[in-house]
């Protein structure tokens, strides 16, 4: 028998993933089994135990081949060292929709964790991830915003508590009602427009030298 090398492994497990990602588009993941994949993927149930520890171990392997670009952005966001935050995480959300609306994969994958997966007890660590990411940019929000405020020695007009979760749910609901009907309206487009309504709201234009008054 030959013997079975590193690029072999990392063929079957992107096979694994690649048919993951099909199924659970068509079928929904809930009724996709895990020798459905198998099937589909032309190996065996022991292949994907031997990558995955469970289904939804393979589904955040999935996601993860398409959010780590989107996710990316906000690491690379170095708010600590920026002049003006809030211009810096305006940059990494419009950079995660223009990825969303240009890049098929990634749009497929979304469109599944969105609309296609339920969270029952077998995928509970798929909701656990996609609560860990929404905290991760609840809370860089947060971050941009105070720092914001503090070098314009300006004080926030409401809690900015409330806000960093506002400008979050405001991106992820634009993206959700896109994911359902892409050609209904400019992700981008709307996108940068909505952001710059809201930041405007707190007397915050990104593009104003970070001492200036609002």
């Amino acid at each position: 028998m030959a013997r079975r090398t590193k690029a072999d492994a990392q063929t079957t497990r992107n096979n694994l993933l690649d048919a993951a990602e099909q199924l659970f588009q068509s079928r929904g993941v809930s009724r996709t089994s895990l020798n459905d994949i198998a099937t589909a993927a032309g190996t065996t149930r022991g292949a994907i135990y031997w990558h995955f520890r469970d289904k939804a171990d393979l589904f955040n392997a999935m996601m993860e081949r398409v959010t780590l670009p989107l996710e990316r952005t906000l690491i690379e966001t170095r708010l600590d060292e920026a002049a003006n935050p809030v211009a810096e995480i305006r940059r990494a959300m419009l950079e995660g929709l223009r990825i969303i609306a240009t890049d098929a994969q990634t749009r497929r994958v979304l469109q599944i964790a969105t609309h296609q997966v339920e969270y029952t007890a077998e995928l509970g660590a798929v909701l656990e991830r996609h609560q860990h990411s929404h905290r991760e940019w609840v809370g860089r929000n947060l971050q941009a915003l105070q720092k914001t405020f503090a070098l314009r020695q300006l004080a926030p007009p409401v809690s900015l508590t409330h806000v960093s979760l506002g400008l979050q749910a405001l991106l992820e609901g634009l993206v959700q009602h896109w994911l359902l009907d892409p050609s209904a309206f400019d992700l981008q487009d709307v996108g940068r427009t909505s952001l710059d309504v809201f930041l405007a709201g707190l007397g915050l234009r990104p593009h104003d030298p970070p001492h200036a008054a609002a």
